[in-house]
């Protein structure tokens, strides 16, 4: 038996990034929108990288599975959205081609951060070899940005009508981001008056805890279906999508599939971001360093859920305004439950990847605005110096941890460079200008805090140091 079907459905949407949470997101939400309201908007999905998922969901016919793992059991469907898949590195033209295409209308994108090739601290642009030869030079485009700048710049030949690009990424403001990259790219490239008057970037708030697929993930579809899935994958119960409602040329139904439609995403990002993503981040650097292997099972030492439980209370609640009706204390609340959940094996390792550019606007942005309004943040400072102390690449128990990180060798370099004291530690990666900003590296008391954490850890480790919060 396998995974098939006679038809596909009509596309209207092309995704960039066909990753598991794109697969248990916004793919689920589509579907359950087609079988709401039905219209021509299914999902060719774009693997910018690695053409793997490409190959797995051509063999089944673009159908895979979504099992969802509750604490006391789990249940698997079939999500039949997608009407395509397309791996940009061995064929980008495909990609422009759909992008100048006329029946696509929304482009949605979950490229992580690092994929937008924007400076995590201040937003800019960072102008690489790869993206400068995207726009200069006369070749298939390599990156994200330089298929969309050239997928719109075809779309503009062919009077193929207004579209909308949809960042689902955990960026802050990730649409108004998304908007100041096109039209940077878009000036460069002649498209700024088509693209100003075409295309619309609405900002949206994702939210769903959705691990790495494992061995474990593909024996569960099989248990249910019957039939091997290659491309299945997991996620938690809850799930949350809020998108601000700014379609040209349309949408699918997906306020009928439970999504928050709005004017305004940004108080809900904001929310999701420092809270959800922020503790999510601080557990799995403490969880890593004290060898734990998942975000539920570090939750479980000693000290570590009152440790977070202060974070959100002391650090990012006072200096967050929420969405109109959200308590942050009790959204806090419910995302530690949610971390708890056994049946969600989240890896700490993969949690703490490409930290230099998760760390602004999951923690530093917490941290500034806590330090603007007088106050100093503890428990940020905390989440800081674990970093600090994971990326020296060693555990308590003397085991290696792994640098996964877009600035590894910078990171590498500067530790290399200076002494192994907590002080000469932090001095060097507060010089890091693309993770730091001017007003964080120069705050001497905020300074004195992250050594006075790191100094704890690096002496007595993650459980010692927090053995006794309550």
């Amino acid at each position: 038996m396998e995974l098939s079907r006679a038809s596909l459905p009509a596309p209207g949407i092309v995704h960039l990034g066909l990753g598991a949470f794109f697969r248990a997101h916004q793919a689920v939400y589509t579907e359950d929108a087609l079988a709401a309201a039905g219209g021509d908007w299914g999902i060719v999905g774009v693997a910018p990288r690695s053409r793997t998922i490409v190959d797995a969901l051509r063999a089944q016919d673009c159908l895979y599975s979504v099992t969802t793992l509750g604490p006391s059991g789990t249940s698997t469907r079939v999500i039949s959205a997608l009407s395509g898949a397309i791996p940009a590195s061995a064929d980008p033209a495909a990609v422009v081609a759909l992008l100048a295409d006329p029946a696509i209308r929304v482009v949605t994108l979950t490229v992580t951060e690092k994929g937008y090739k924007l400076d995590p601290a201040t937003g800019r642009l960072l102008l690489d070899d790869d993206l400068r030869a995207d726009l200069e030079a006369d070749r298939a485009p390599r990156t994200v940005p330089g298929l969309l700048i050239r997928g719109l710049a075809a779309r503009r030949r062919a009077d193929a009508g207004p579209i909308a690009l949809m960042s689902c990424d955990n960026l802050p403001s990730n649409g108004h981001r998304l908007r100041g990259l096109v039209h940077h790219l878009a000036a460069a490239t002649g498209t700024a008056e088509w693209v100003a008057a075409n295309v619309t970037f609405p900002s949206t708030m994702v939210d769903r805890i959705v691990p790495a697929s494992t061995a474990e993930t593909y024996a569960i579809a099989e248990r249910a279906l019957g039939v091997r899935d290659n491309a299945a994958v997991s996620g938690e119960p809850y799930r949350q999508w809020v998108i601000e409602d700014d379609f040209p040329a349309g949408r699918p139904a997906w306020d009928q599939a439970g999504a928050v439609l709005t004017g305004d995403a940004q108080p809900w990002e904001r929310l999701k971001i420092r809270t959800l993503n922020g503790v999510h981040s601080a557990i799995a650097y403490l969880g890593a360093l004290a060898g734990r292997e998942t975000i539920a099972a570090s939750l479980q030492m000693p000290g570590m859920l009152p440790a977070m439980r202060h974070f959100i209370a002391d650090d990012i609640t006072p200096c967050l305004s929420p969405p109109p009706g959200v308590d942050t204390s009790a959204y806090g609340e419910e995302v530690l439950t949610r971390f708890e959940n056994p049946a969600i094996a989240y890896r700490t390792l993969q949690v703490a990847g490409d930290g230099s550019q998760k760390l602004p606007q999951r923690v530093l942005h917490t941290i500034q605005d806590c330090r603007k309004a007088g106050s100093m943040p503890r428990w940020g400072a905390l989440v800081v110096a674990a970093w600090m102390r994971f990326v020296q690449g060693t555990a308590d128990d003397g085991r290696e941890l792994p640098l996964d990180d877009p600035l590894a060798d910078r990171i590498r370099a500067r530790l290399a460079a200076t002494g192994s004291s907590p002080s000469e530690v932090v001095d060097a990666l507060l010089g890091l200008d693309t993770v730091f900003a001017a007003d964080l590296a120069g705050d001497s008391e905020l300074r004195a805090e992250i050594v006075t954490w790191l100094t704890a850890l690096t002496k007595h480790g993650v459980s010692d140091t927090l053995t006794g919060v309550r």
